[in-house]
């Protein structure tokens, strides 16, 4: 074998080696797209999803920090005593009726509190014994925090169940989302009222979803037309 003849083989095997290393980048950043597309999807079943069983507030989520997907939905159960109410205008219930929400500010322990879905706001006299003082047991769902506004602020109203809309209202250290309460009681007896079913979550798949899945295809067609380009090269070299 000559050196030209070695020179020209060393090359050829040098250019096959770079075409199969783009190609392997170009296809590890499919995958990468397609395994965010993945982990969206399944956040977007966790977010839907209602687990029944009954667990500590503060086992799933932690104040000044976002609620992880895992902890939406999920039923919590939750003591303190209510400093503050606001009236949440313009919601929907899950039946899409509009009415306006009494929100208690619940503090819990010394230092944390967490909103609280009380019930319908024409309704917030119907235990007028019940002061601030007194330790409430709740248990409701914990939801994620509205990201649009509903109304404005002022006037004892907030523009949406968001902890972010009263930081400046209050020194608690506040948790993320709000508890759309299924039940009060004190000292083992219920406050009865209207409860709330909340707004129903849509599972419709978001666009980035299929922007990501987008992204996968075009990956993977690079990564095919590099492959194929030293063949075309070939086929069309006089």
């Amino acid at each position: 074998m000559t050196a030209q003849t070695s020179n020209s083989l060393l090359s050829k095997i040098a250019q096959g080696l770079a075409v199969l290393l783009v190609v392997v980048i170009f296809f590890s950043l499919g995958l990468w797209q397609l395994d965010r597309a993945k982990a969206l999807k399944e956040s977007l079943v966790t977010a839907t999803h209602v687990d029944t069983n009954i667990v500590p507030l503060t086992s799933i989520a932690t104040v000044r920090q976002p609620l992880a997907p895992e902890a939406f939905n999920r039923m919590v159960e939750v003591s303190g005593h209510y400093v503050a109410t606001y009236r949440a205008p313009n919601q929907f219930d899950a039946n899409k009726v509009m009415n306006d929400w009494e929100v208690g500010l619940l503090q819990i322990g010394t230092n944390q509190g967490i909103l609280v879905v009380k019930g319908l706001w024409s309704e917030r006299l119907l235990n007028p014994d019940i002061s601030q003082a007194m330790v409430i047991d709740i248990q409701g769902q914990l939801r994620a925090s509205q990201s649009e506004d509903r109304s404005i602020n002022g006037d004892g109203a907030i523009s949406r169940l968001d902890s972010s809309v009263i930081v400046g209202l209050t020194d608690l250290d506040l948790f993320d989302g709000y508890v759309m309460a299924t039940s009060e009681s004190h000292n083992g007896s219920q406050l009865l009222r209207q409860r709330l079913s909340p707004e129903k979550l849509s599972s419709r798949i978001p666009g980035y979803y299929w922007q990501h899945i987008s992204y996968v295809v075009i990956w993977w067609l690079m990564a095919a037309v590099v492959l194929y380009l030293p063949f075309y090269r070939r086929r069309v070299k006089p």
